[in-house]
Parts: structure tokens; sequence; C-alpha cells
């Protein structure tokens, strides 16, 4: 059965319990996102709707009955990262200077592929208001070797763009040592 693709914000709640711990998990989709010929902040619709619901969280709070508010914030943003990108040796219109023209490192052929400027535009304007998880979408289709350079190469963007990310906790010390490996491999 074919998926209907949607520019529209979409939620599907799912509650889920864990040893005995309730919880409501609301996933806010946003498929179709960027796949316009004019993407022009295209962006805002999903920044308008993060700002609604911390509004509306705000106005029930500020209220007289404040029993029974349900939480409809949006706390993180799990960003795909397309690992096909912006290309190699491709000029990047937010690159200001030599980056992206070329420059050894910076998307000359044989460097890894880069953020697309809409990927840095998006971060940009919600990285204020929302945790973001950026996530190497489709990584399976690469070699290992390929999967560590685009993450440190999207890392590289993401500091020189400024963009603040979500930075996962230390794992405890008492854990394993596969699982702090895991864990270390996992950032």
């Amino acid at each position: 059965e074919r998926i209907t693709q949607t520019v529209e914000i979409t939620k599907h709640v799912v509650d889920i319990e864990e040893k005995g711990v309730k919880l409501r998990l609301t996933i806010v989709d946003t498929p179709g996102f960027g796949d316009a010929v004019n993407n022009t902040e295209c962006w805002k619709p999903v920044a308008d709707y993060i700002d609604q619901q911390f509004e509306q969280y705000f106005r029930d709070e500020s209220g007289l009955n404040r029993k029974n508010i349900q939480d409809n914030r949006v706390h993180c943003c799990i960003y795909f990262i397309s690992p096909f990108g912006h290309g190699y040796g491709q000029p990047c219109p937010l690159c200001p200077g030599e980056l992206g023209r070329g420059v050894v490192g910076w998307g000359s052929p044989g460097s890894p592929r880069r953020l697309r400027p809409l990927d840095v535009e998006f971060m940009r304007a919600l990285h204020q208001r929302v945790n973001i998880v950026p996530v190497l979408a489709k990584a399976d289709t690469l070699t290992p070797a390929e999967v560590e350079r685009m993450k440190n190469k999207i890392r590289e963007e993401i500091d020189h763009y400024g963009i603040r990310i979500y930075q996962f906790p230390e794992c405890d010390s008492d854990e394993d040592e596969e699982f702090k490996l895991q864990d270390q491999a996992l950032k």
C-alpha cells in the first residue's frame, strides 16, 4: 500500500508503558518537508507549530484549572540528514568566502558530502526552540568508514554554523565497557 506524501504537519499519539511507567508519546511528522521546487522558509510552518504548542501550554499553565493540563510541547526534533547531501565540490550559497568553493575538506572531490543549505537553514531556525538530534538517514547504505567521515563532517558544519544540537549525557561509570563503547559510537 502506497503512503500518500504530504507537506502538512501530522500528529501520531502512542501510549507506552514500561516497568510501570506510563508515557504518552506524540510523534509530529512532516513528510515532504523540503521537497518543493522553492523551499524558501519551508521550515516556517514547523517553527510556527512548535511556538503554538509552547504558547498553548503557557496559557494552560497560567489559567485557574491546572490539574489536567496536557503537555503537547515539542521537546525534541529528530532531524534526518540525507547521506547524499549537497554533493561534491558544489558551491554553497550560505558559505562565506572560500568555504564550499572547492577547498579540500569543504566539498572538494573525495571529501565527505555536506549538509544542504536547507538543512542548515532549518536547524538554525529551530535550535533555539527545541532540542535537535541530527540523524544520518539511510546510514546502512554507507560503509562504516563513510559513516564516520560523514558524521565528522556534519559535526564540523554544525559547529561552523553555530547550530546547537542536543548533547547526550555521559553514561554512568558503573556501565560495562561494551555499553560505554556503544554509547560513544552513537554520539
